[in-house]
C-alpha cells in the first residue's frame, strides 16, 4: 500500500469513527426514558416557578433555555431514529415474526404452484394491503401493510407533545403582560416603553348597557390601534373577543365609574379640570385619590351611592385631613380653599394586552397532537404475512395494541375463500 493509499484509509476509518459515534449519540437521545426525565424536569421547573413569588427569574436564566433545547432535540432525535424505519415498512413490509401474532392454518388440497400464491397476494392486495413477494415454492411468504402511513402519526404525537411543552414554557418565559385604566380619549402604550416601539391603543367609547338583575348585558369597547402616533385600525373589543394588533391580544378586563371633576382656587384658577377613574376599592365601594400637586394638596374621591352617584369628597395634606364634603351630580362645595364641582360620572376601562411568542408552538402542538392521535385511533395500521407450509397457508395478522385484530384476520380469510382459497 503507497503513502496516500494508507492516508486514504485513515481517513476513512476516522470517518467511519465520526459516523458511529454520531449515530450512537443520536440514538442516545432518542431513547424514550431520556425524553420522559427531560419532560419532567421542565414541567417541574415551571412548577417551582410559578410557585414562587420571583419565578420569572428562574424561567429567565440560561440552564433553563438549555434544557427546553435538549428537549427539543430529543424529540427531533426521536423522529430521525424511528422515522427511516416506518418508510421502509410502508415501501418494502418485513414478513410478521414473534408470538404475539393472531393466525390461522388454511389446509391446501394441492400444492402451492404459481397460481396460488398469484392468487393469494391478489387477495391480500385486495384487503386493501401494500404486499411484497420473498421466495418460491414451500419458502414463499406475502408480506403486507395497510395503512402503513399511519405509523408516521405515532411519530407526530412525539413531536407534538414536545411543541405543546416548548410553547407553553416559552409562553412562561417570554410572555409579556401589561394592564392600563382608559379614559374615552386617552391612549397607552401595549407594553412597557422601550425604543423604537409605538403601538399603542386609544379608548373611544364603552357602549354597556344591563338587565333587570343589574349584570350586564353588553359591554362593547370601542379602541383605536396606533402606531408611531398614526391611527391605524378601529376594532370593537368584546367580553370573549379580544383586539389583535402587533403580535398582542389585549382584552378589556375590567370597566368602572369615573367622577368628572373640576377643581379650582379661590382666584377661578383650574387646578383639576377632568376625570378621575375610581380604581381603587376603600372600604368596599369605588374609590380614587387625586393629587393636587401646584397646592400640596390631595383629594380623596369616594362614590357611596351608583344610584345617586353621590359623591364624598376628603381633602388632605401632609399634616392630615383638611375638609370634608358630599356632592350629588351638578353639585358644587367648597372644601378649605378650593371649589369643588362635580359635573357627573363617566365610565374608565382597564384593559389587559399580552404578547405570547409561544402561542404559535402552542397551537401548532395541540392541532398536530389531535390530528395524529385522530389518526392513530381512527385509521389504525395492519400488518399481515402469508406463508406457505408443506399442505397449508399460514395467515398472520397483527393489529394496534388497542384495537384486536380478529376481525382483520377473518376479513382477508374472507377474501382468500373468494379467490378459491381455503373453502
Amino acid at each position: 500500500m503507497d503513502r496516500s493509499s494508507a492516508l486514504a484509509a485513515g481517513r476513512g476509518g476516522r470517518v467511519d469513527r465520526l459516523a458511529r459515534g454520531a449515530e450512537r449519540i443520536l440514538r442516545l437521545m432518542a431513547d424514550p426514558r431520556l425524553g420522559v426525565g427531560l419532560l419532567v424536569v421542565a414541567a417541574a421547573w415551571n412548577a417551582v416557578a410559578a410557585a414562587r413569588p420571583n419565578g420569572g427569574a428562574l424561567l429567565d436564566a440560561w440552564p433553563y433555555l438549555v434544557l427546553l433545547g435538549v428537549v427539543l432535540l430529543t424529540g427531533l432525535a426521536g423522529v430521525a431514529v424511528r422515522l427511516p424505519a416506518a418508510w421502509r415498512e410502508w415501501r418494502r413490509p418485513p414478513p410478521l415474526t414473534g408470538d404475539d401474532l393472531l393466525a390461522r392454518q388454511i389446509p391446501l388440497a394441492t400444492e402451492p404452484d404459481a397460481a396460488l400464491r398469484s392468487g393469494a397476494a391478489a387477495a391480500l392486495r385486495a384487503a386493501g394491503y401494500r404486499v411484497i413477494e420473498r421466495g418460491q415454492g414451500g419458502r414463499w411468504t406475502a408480506a403486507g401493510v395497510r395503512r402503513g402511513w399511519a405509523r408516521f402519526a405515532g411519530l407526530a404525537t412525539h413531536l407534538a407533545l414536545v411543541l405543546l411543552v416548548l410553547g407553553a414554557a416559552i409562553g412562561s418565559a417570554y410572555a409579556t403582560e401589561t394592564t392600563f385604566s382608559l379614559l374615552p380619549g386617552d391612549q397607552a402604550l401595549l407594553d412597557a416603553a422601550r425604543p423604537g416601539f409605538t403601538d399603542a391603543v386609544r379608548l373611544e367609547r364603552l357602549d354597556a348597557t344591563f338587565g333587570p338583575d343589574g349584570r350586564p348585558s353588553k359591554l362593547d369597547t370601542s379602541v383605536t390601534f396606533l402606531r408611531d402616533g398614526e391611527p391605524q385600525e378601529e376594532q370593537l373589543i368584546q367580553v370573549n373577543a379580544p383586539g389583535s394588533f402587533g403580535g398582542y391580544l389585549v382584552h378589556a378586563w375590567q370597566y368602572g365609574p369615573a367622577a368628572r371633576l373640576r377643581i379650582t382656587n379661590l382666584a377661578g384658577r383650574p387646578l383639576l379640570d377632568g376625570l378621575v377613574p375610581l380604581d381603587e376599592r376603600i372600604d368596599g365601594l369605588a374609590a380614587s385619590v387625586a393629587e393636587l400637586p401646584s397646592v400640596g394638596q390631595s383629594i380623596g374621591v369616594q362614590l357611596l351611592d351608583d344610584g345617586s352617584n353621590r359623591l364624598e369628597m376628603r381633602l388632605a395634606d401632609a399634616g392630615g385631613l383638611i375638609d370634608a364634603a358630599t356632592l350629588l351630580p351638578g353639585e358644587t362645595r367648597r372644601l378649605g380653599s378650593l371649589d369643588v364641582h362635580h359635573a357627573g360620572l363617566d365610565a374608565y376601562v382597564t384593559f389587559l394586552s399580552r404578547q405570547d411568542p409561544g402561542i404559535a408552538l402552542l397551537f401548532a402542538g395541540a392541532a398536530l397532537c389531535t390530528l395524529a392521535l385522530a389518526v392513530a385511533f381512527w385509521l389504525p395500521r395492519r400488518r399481515a404475512t402469508l406463508s406457505v407450509s408443506p399442505g397449508t397457508l399460514r395467515v398472520a395478522v397483527r393489529g394496534e395494541r388497542f384495537q384486536p385484530a380478529g376481525g382483520e384476520l377473518e376479513r382477508i380469510l374472507g377474501r382468500l375463500a373468494e379467490a378459491g382459497i381455503g373453502r
